[in-house]
């Protein structure tokens, strides 16, 4: 038998469940395994999992069944580990009715594992009602859940004119992060987000944040990623690789957090705009040994336990909303609106050129060199 398995998550990984499921589930057949998702790349490198985890590739969860599906598995697995039962089934429940509506035949069958070694862990067959579930369900002492059990106890249609997505598993003072830009805090263990237009309009359950909403822009609640929260709870070790880099001095220009910060490994330098963005992006790039001239505000939510920083990275902290400002226009003198520049012998001279163009807006600024 030939199984797929969606790893989703750093959680699963960081738990160590991912490997041991692996392990499992080649008792069955030939496993191959792959990420669905962003933030547990990051945890497949620090667990040296890169031969066991595919993670050439950003895809959303769903996109990762589909290519099982195409590659014409005899099974798939989603593995993942939410905060909470709820948060869990109900990821599932989106993730597979998404990966549904990209398919024309739904005839290999979804299962997911979620939560295992928790006492509220589950095993929902989203499509089947196979012996391997319940022989599953024994071997990890977990219950099992139907897909009915999941919509019935957890999904909330739309109301009349405005869309409405609950958002499970939250406690008061998380941040509120939709497709990675945060836009708002919770300050109740229940949320909602209501959206009208593809933009969202209000929510209950907590505070937006208008900035947050501005980067946002349209979106489509339905299918948006939407996490509260640190997006990674474990503490870790992070492993640093070798990657080549460019021969000239390559930097390159990172203003969303939500970007494939992957796709910059081979740079010499990342120039990050947003305290966000700089949090996210310099713990990634801290695992390629590449440094980040950052932009903030000191408007920082907390979306990391720990974000490293590589020595001799370099944060220009500026006045209140001006780090979109100052990055609107390091982009266009430095990359004349282009992602990536080889104009610069080294991080120095770049510092040089975004002083100037802080100077030249009348910003106040303070830098923070990182040792």
């Amino acid at each position: 038998m030939r199984i797929g398995i969606v790893v989703h998550g750093p959680n699963i990984i960081d738990s160590g469940y991912a490997l041991k499921l692996i392990e499992l589930l080649k008792s069955y057949g030939e496993v191959k395994a792959r990420l669905g998702g962003t933030m547990g790349r990051t945890a497949v490198i620090d667990a040296s999992l890169e031969g066991v985890i595919d993670i050439s590739r950003k895809l959303v969860p769903s996109d990762s069944l589909k290519i099982f599906h195409d590659d014409k598995v005899d099974m798939i697995f989603l593995l993942n580990y939410g905060k909470s039962d709820v948060t869990g089934q109900v990821f599932g429940y989106k993730v597979y009715n998404h990966y549904v509506d990209k398919i024309q035949d739904n005839d290999i069958p979804v299962i997911q594992i979620e939560r295992p070694g928790e006492v509220d862990g589950s095993i929902i067959p989203w499509n089947n009602d196979l012996e391997i579930v319940q022989d599953l369900s024994d071997k990890l002492s977990l219950d099992v859940v139907t897909p009915e059990e999941v919509y019935e106890n957890h999904i909330k249609q739309d109301s009349a004119g405005l869309n409405q997505r609950i958002v499970h598993g939250v406690s008061p003072g998380e941040n509120i992060m939709v497709n990675s830009v945060v836009i708002g805090k919770t300050n109740s263990d229940k949320l909602t987000l209501i959206a009208k237009d593809n933009h969202i309009v209000d929510i209950i359950g907590g505070e937006l944040k208008s900035h947050g909403l501005e980067k946002l822009g349209e979106v489509d609640l339905d299918s948006a990623i939407i996490k509260t929260g640190l997006l990674r709870h474990a503490k870790v070790t992070p492993r640093v690789i070798s990657t080549e880099k460019s021969e000239n001095f390559k930097v390159t220009f990172l203003d969303h957090a939500g970007e494939d910060v992957y796709k910059f490994r081979d740079s010499n330098l990342v120039i990050t705009i947003g305290d966000d963005t700089t949090l996210i992006s310099s713990d990634i790039l801290f695992r390629f040994d590449i440094p980040v001239i950052g932009i903030t505000d000191g408007d920082l939510d907390k979306v990391v336990e720990e974000g490293f920083k590589v020595k001799n990275s370099i944060v220009f902290e500026v006045e209140s909303g001006f780090d979109d400002i100052c990055g609107q226009n390091i982009k266009k003198e430095i990359f004349n609106d282009k992602l990536d520049s080889y104009d610069f012998a080294d991080i120095d001279e770049v510092k040089v050129k975004i002083e100037e163009i802080i100077k030249d807006i009348n910003c106040k600024y303070k830098i923070n060199y990182i040792n």
